[in-house]
């Protein structure tokens, strides 16, 4: 079955650098267009980006746009997003997502991983 496991959250002093890995499992990882969305507590879901199979081609919220930066390695079946610049906004639990078909609707979600910005 589809299986997406991140890592690497924690707590970061506003200002720093954190970095996510989204482990795929269950399903052709390299063909599958992937996403990261955030829900901050007591707030709805924010989608924050997205990239395209083969990682040529990505798309950012404007509350990311120029600070996070979406990547992925389809030999290790893996997902990634280097956060720089973090802000107190920033905090929120982030989840991995796998597209369903380039439709961009997320169709598999992963269990999430807490970013906590704060000094």
């Amino acid at each position: 079955q589809v299986q997406l496991v991140e890592s690497g959250g924690g707590l970061v002093q506003p200002g720093g650098s954190l970095g996510l890995s989204c482990v795929a499992s269950g399903f052709s990882f390299r063909y599958d267009w992937m996403h990261w969305v955030r829900q901050a507590p007591g707030k709805g879901l924010e989608w924050g980006s997205a990239i395209d199979t083969v990682g040529s081609r990505s798309y950012d919220a404007d509350s990311v746009k120029g600070r996070f930066t979406i990547s992925r390695d389809n030999a290790k079946n893996t997902l990634y997003l280097r956060m720089n610049r973090l802000k107190s906004d920033d905090t929120a639990v982030y989840y991995c997502a796998k597209d369903f078909n380039g439709y961009w609707t997320i169709d598999y979600w992963g269990p999430g991983t807490q970013v906590a910005v704060s000094s």
